[in-house]
């Protein structure tokens, strides 16, 4: 699986971004998939995640109510609608694949490559 990460960039704090990654290889229907971030110096954390198979949706509480994650099956393609943002989201966004049972890093099958986003104050 190839996975390819879209749409970061700059923005101010309180805007928008929409992150996208378009796979392409195994089934993307068949996969869980999840965004994830990692601040200079810092781990790289779970974002949001959306069910393979019931289209359920999780947030890291830090995200919650700002952020949805999506899905276009049809499309190939994950998406991360990001609204209110601050200057701690900022950070390189990565999307994932999984065809295990935990959203842990270490659970992601795959990785796609990163996508830069900076929240100015």
């Amino acid at each position: 699986v190839q996975l390819q990460a879209s749409g970061g960039g700059l923005v101010q704090a309180g805007g928008s971004l929409r992150l996208s990654c378009t796979a392409s290889g195994r089934t993307f229907s068949s996969a869980g998939m999840g965004w994830f971030r990692q601040a200079p110096g810092k781990e790289r954390d779970f974002v949001a995640a959306i069910n393979r198979s019931t289209g359920s949706t999780y947030y890291a509480d830090s995200v919650k109510g700002r952020f949805t994650i999506s899905r276009d099956n049809a499309k190939n393609t994950l998406y991360l609608q990001m609204n209110s943002l601050k200057p701690e989201d900022t950070a390189t966004y990565y999307c994932a694949a999984t065809w295990r049972s935990s959203w842990s890093v270490g659970d992601m099958n795959y990785w796609g490559k990163r996508t830069l986003v900076t929240v100015s104050s």
